[in-house]
């Protein structure tokens, strides 16, 4: 190999990691966030809903058409033994929603725990990350095998964490300042249909953030990895001792002979 060939074998290497490092990051976003099933399981019941009820107006044959909906995902989700936790998380959402317009008659109503979530989130974004613990990484850190480890072993990746969990917290505040006046000025089926189209893009944009500032943050530590090796290294050890203390004994026997 020649002194020119060596910057593109360094080159090369240096490429081939970034690449492994966006797709490990891609793959772990996938897996926080549910990917394109988790979205359409998102969108589905307020959909289904602010159809139903645009239609001929029946608060309770739309609440339960949704929270039906919302049910025969967790059920399908179950017959194929997948992870379930994405299609919960509708069925409580929703199920927050019909019972609270169902106490106030009021079919509004129906969206306004989820938007208290939002905003709620939104808030628990920006504050966290003022705070030093950033929520993006307390999301992120088990699905990335790192923990916690990036609060104090890895600044950089907490510096894009920082970045990714304000940009939640903006993108988040900022769907609310769209929905919040329009709860108290739109009908329910113009609050519903804004709803419903702002559920993709804002997530999207706020993914697409995350994977940015994360893949080009340092690579994660994998302190499982590491648990795994003390316990493998502890394990030689005592085998080592075992071995010394056997040869010893051993020793002393054919002394004694």
């Amino acid at each position: 190999m020649t002194s020119l060939d060596k910057p593109t074998t360094d080159t090369e290497d240096t490429a081939a990691a970034a690449q492994d490092a966006r797709a490990v990051t891609e793959a772990a976003l996938f897996e926080a966030f549910g990917g394109l099933r988790g979205m359409i399981e998102t969108v589905l019941p307020g959909l289904l809903f602010v159809t139903i009820y645009t239609i001929n107006k029946d608060l309770h044959l739309s609440a339960i058409a949704a929270l039906g909906v919302s049910l025969l995902l967790v059920v399908v989700r179950l017959v194929m033994k997948d992870t379930v936790k994405h299609a919960f998380s509708g069925v409580f959402g929703v199920a927050f929603g019909v019972v609270f317009a169902m106490m106030t008659g009021n079919a509004k109503d129906f969206y306004l725990p989820g938007m208290l979530y939002t905003l709620g989130l939104a808030l628990a974004y920006i504050i966290t990350t003022l705070a030093g613990v950033p929520l993006l990484g307390l999301i992120l850190g088990p699905v990335f095998k790192e923990n916690l480890s990036w609060r104090t072993r890895n600044p950089g990746r907490k510096k894009a964490y920082a970045k990714a969990s304000y940009a939640w917290g903006l993108i988040l505040l900022a769907k609310c300042a769209i929905l919040f006046p329009l709860y108290w000025w739109a009908d329910t089926a113009q609050l519903g249909w804004v709803l419903v189209a702002l559920k993709i893009p804002p997530f999207l944009l706020a993914v697409w953030l995350t994977w940015v500032f994360l893949a080009k943050a340092p690579a994660p530590i994998d302190v499982f990895a590491e648990m795994e090796a003390e316990e493998k290294a502890e394990e030689e050890r005592k085998a080592a001792l075992a071995h010394e203390h056997g040869e010893a004994t051993a020793g002393r026997h054919r002394r004694d002979a």
